[in-house]
């Protein structure tokens, strides 16, 4: 590996890593998209290197940090987990049979659409959609 190579990795774990921290995000949004703009990666060697990153604990100082301030919710985060080892499991099977077109054009929608929504439709700052999250909040626990 050279070192060029191995800058830019390390430039883009810090990034994925801030940006996780600060947002949540960094596997899908940032490690995949990197891997493949600045290393050539194919779209399914990036998901699958992003998927491994993921199975280590890498995010635990960053988890801490949100616990230590009563930001997380241990029992959500039990479930969310079992539904993501389940859906991985799933996705995977379907991503390793689709094209790479297929799931680039996949992986370039749901972004869009996120994007969309969160910049245009998205009414959770607003009294109404405050008092259906602390409704929420109340109900899971």
């Amino acid at each position: 590996m050279s070192i060029t190579t191995f800058i830019i990795l390390i430039i883009i774990g810090i990034a994925a890593g801030i940006l996780s921290g600060l947002v949540g995000v960094g596997g899908g949004l940032i490690i995949v998209p990197a891997l493949v703009f600045f290393l050539a990666f194919s779209q399914k060697e990036a998901q699958g290197t992003s998927l491994g990153i993921l199975l280590l604990p890498v995010g635990i100082l960053a988890v801490m940090q949100y616990y230590q301030k009563g930001f997380i919710d241990i029992k959500v985060v039990l479930i969310v987990s079992v539904g993501f080892l389940i859906g991985g499991w799933l996705g995977s099977k379907m991503a390793v049979a689709l094209p790479v077109a297929t799931i680039k054009k996949i992986f370039a929608i749901f972004m869009l659409i996120t994007a969309l929504k969160m910049l245009f439709l998205d009414k959770s700052t607003s009294e109404k959609g405050l008092e259906k999250n602390t409704e929420l909040q109340k109900e899971i626990k």
